[in-house]
């Protein structure tokens, strides 16, 4: 298992948690950004991504989904990040000169990696991608889909007409069992009153943003995405690497945030330790017109 939420939003300098970075994401890459593979194989597999495809990732992470795509045999695939240590770990995984690269990892496709703006990898492909993700999923922090229309009117003149758009966000809150365990960042961050804290997923998030983008909706997919983690210890880790929990310890302190954070893991606690959680992940495919 393994994947992305969200990533770390930095409000005000003065309030943000103090924390390692890079500590944070090699959690999201070895515990953390596995728990979507299977929204990303739902996607590809539905998409059929294979060697007519040239993939743009926006805020991809550590790069696993790229990987995927490359696995398939996407003839291209570039990824676009402003988290200059997650991309870090992209490119061990990705690019064959990277010095660290693990050996028997590397893509085969051509990649690309960007740090910034989806408009600094206009030079990484002449040709238009077929296709654009973000699969970051919204819908569980207030406000987590007002920066993807700039990033989406950044990155759409880069792809082709007719080219599919994938947009992933939560599901009901009823059917995402890690949701009871966000309301903890809710009710620890409630002091700042922040304006990153925890709120229910809605039915239309991801055809809104859609519509405010200007792109034409073209079907959409639910995928169970279960988190499972080794032990209540790389639970606590994993969740903290998405940066969901931020404005929580901003509040009050890293302590108390692990001390509540594993209180409320512990329903999700199995027999052997291991800790489960079943979840529902959406997607949306709209076209560029």
């Amino acid at each position: 298992m393994t994947p992305t939420l969200v990533r770390q939003h930095v409000a005000h300098a003065d309030s943000a948690p103090r924390v390692d970075r890079c500590a944070r994401a090699r959690d999201w890459s070895e515990i953390q950004e596995r728990m979507l593979v299977p929204l990303y194989e739902a996607v590809y597999e539905r998409l059929e991504v294979g060697p007519a495809t040239r993939l743009l990732g926006l805020r991809c992470g550590s790069g696993l989904a790229l990987l995927m795509a490359a696995s398939r045999g996407a003839a291209a695939v570039t990824g676009v990040d402003s988290c200059a240590e997650r991309l870090a770990l992209a490119r061990e995984r990705l690019l064959p000169d990277s010095p660290r690269a693990a050996h028997g990892t590397r893509a085969r496709a051509a990649a690309h990696l960007v740090e910034g703006a989806p408009g600094d990898a206009a030079g990484a492909e002449t040709a238009a991608y077929t296709l654009v993700t973000v699969f970051e999923p919204i819908g569980c922090l207030a406000g987590d889909s007002e920066g993807l229309g700039e990033l989406l009117a950044a990155a759409l003149p880069l792809a082709g007409r007719g080219a599919a758009v994938v947009l992933a966000g939560w599901g009901p809150p009823e059917r995402c069992a890690t949701s009871k365990v966000l309301r903890v960042a809710r009710k620890l961050a409630d002091p700042l009153r922040s304006a990153r804290s925890w709120r229910p997923a809605r039915r239309d998030d991801l055809e809104d943003v859609a519509q405010r983008a200007g792109l034409k909706p073209d079907g959409s997919g639910r995928v169970a995405c279960p988190f499972g983690y080794a032990d209540p210890d790389s639970a606590v880790r994993g969740l903290l690497s998405t940066g969901l929990f931020d404005a929580a310890i901003a509040a009050t302190d890293a302590k108390q945030v692990d001390k509540e954070l594993a209180e409320a893991l512990h329903a999700h606690r199995r027999e052997d330790g291991t800790v489960w959680m079943e979840n529902v992940f959406r997607y949306l495919i709209a076209r560029v017109p």
